[in-house]
C-alpha cells in the first residue's frame, strides 16, 4: 500500500486498541490515545526504510535518504544470506527484513529501551520522529507542498507539548507500566503495532509480504504471506484509494469515539 493508507490504517488500529481497552474497563487516558494513534500512524511508514522512493525517504532530507540506502543494502544482504532454494533471486532489499514480525518487535523494543534509559530527551526523539512521519503520511498533500523545515518544526513543537501533557499526573506517562523508572515503557507498543499493520497491508497487495521470516514455509524462508491472488490489489489502485482508505477513516472514527466512551 501507499503511505497515506498505511498511516490511516495504523492510526485506526491504535484507536481500535483504545476501544477494546475501554470495553474491558481499562479506558486509556486521552493523551495516550492521541499520542499512540499519531505514533502508530508514523510507525506504519517505517518498514519502507528499505525503499529509496518511499515517503519515509523524503521525511528527513538527506539523513533519511542515506538511511534508506543503508537499510536497503542491509536487507538485501540478509535476504541473500538466509534465502532457501524456493526463494526467488532479487536485486534489492525492499519487502524483506523490515517487513517481518521480528523487525517490528526489535524496533518497538529498542524504542521502549530508549524511552526508559535516555529520559525525557529519548521520549522527545521518539515523538519527534513519529510525529513527522505521521504528518507525512496523514497530511501528505500538505507536507509535499510545504517546506521540510516547517514539517520538522511542527513535529518538534508537537512532541514538546505532547510530552508535557503526558507528564501530568494521570495523563499516561506511566500507562500500563507503573513501577518507578518504567514511565514511557509503553511507547514501543504503538511502534510494533504500526509496523505489523504496515506488513498486513502489504500482504493484501499483489506481491504479498514475508511477515513470518525467519520461520520457513515449505521451500521458502521469505514466503510472501497474503490472501488468494484473486483478492489482492496493486498498491495505489482504486481499491486502496476508494475502498480501504474510507474504511480506515470510518473505523478510526468509531474506534476513537468508543475509546473515549462517547457511546
Amino acid at each position: 500500500m501507499m503511505g497515506p493508507a498505511h498511516s490511516l490504517s495504523g492510526a485506526a488500529a491504535w484507536l481500535g486498541v483504545g476501544a477494546a481497552a475501554a470495553a474491558a474497563g481499562h479506558t486509556m487516558p486521552w493523551p495516550v490515545l492521541v499520542v499512540g494513534a499519531l505514533i502508530t500512524a508514523g510507525a506504519a511508514l517505517a518498514p519502507d526504510l528499505d525503499h529509496k522512493a518511499a515517503t519515509i525517504s523524503r521525511a528527513f532530507g538527506p539523513v533519511s535518504k542515506a538511511l534508506c540506502e543503508i537499510v536497503d543494502k542491509l536487507s538485501f544482504a540478509v535476504y541473500k544470506a538466509t534465502r532457501k532454494p524456493g526463494d526467488p533471486r532479487r536485486t534489492g532489499g525492499h519487502r524483506t527484513l523490515t517487513h517481518t514480525w521480528l523487525w517490528a518487535v526489535l524496533i518497538g523494543g529498542g524504542a521502549s529501551l530508549l524511552a526508559i534509559t535516555a529520559g525525557r530527551w529519548g521520549v522527545l526523539a521518539i515523538l519527534f520522529v513519529h510525529l513527522v512521519l505521521a504528518v507525512e503520511g496523514l497530511l501528505w498533500r500538505a507536507a509535499r507542498v510545504s517546506s521540510d523545515v516547517l514539517v520538522w518544526l511542527l513535529g518538534a513543537t508537537s512532541a514538546w507539548m505532547l510530552a508535557g501533557i503526558l507528564d501530568e499526573p494521570g495523563n499516561g506517562a506511566d500507562w500500563l507500566f507503573t513501577a518507578p523508572g518504567q514511565e514511557y515503557l509503553w511507547l514501543g507498543l504503538p511502534i510494533v503495532l504500526g509496523a505489523l499493520v504496515h506488513d498486513i497491508g502489504d500482504a493484501l497487495t499483489v506481491s504479498g509480504c514475508p511477515i513470518l521470516w525467519p520461520i520457513p514455509v515449505g521451500r521458502k524462508r521469505w514466503y510472501p504471506i497474503g490472501p488468494p491472488k484473486a483478492m489482492r490489489f496493486r498498491a495505489g489502485s482504486w481499491v486502496e484509494l476508494k475502498v480501504l482508505m474510507p474504511v480506515f477513516m470510518l473505523l478510526g472514527g468509531v474506534g476513537g469515539a468508543s475509546a473515549l466512551n462517547l457511546f
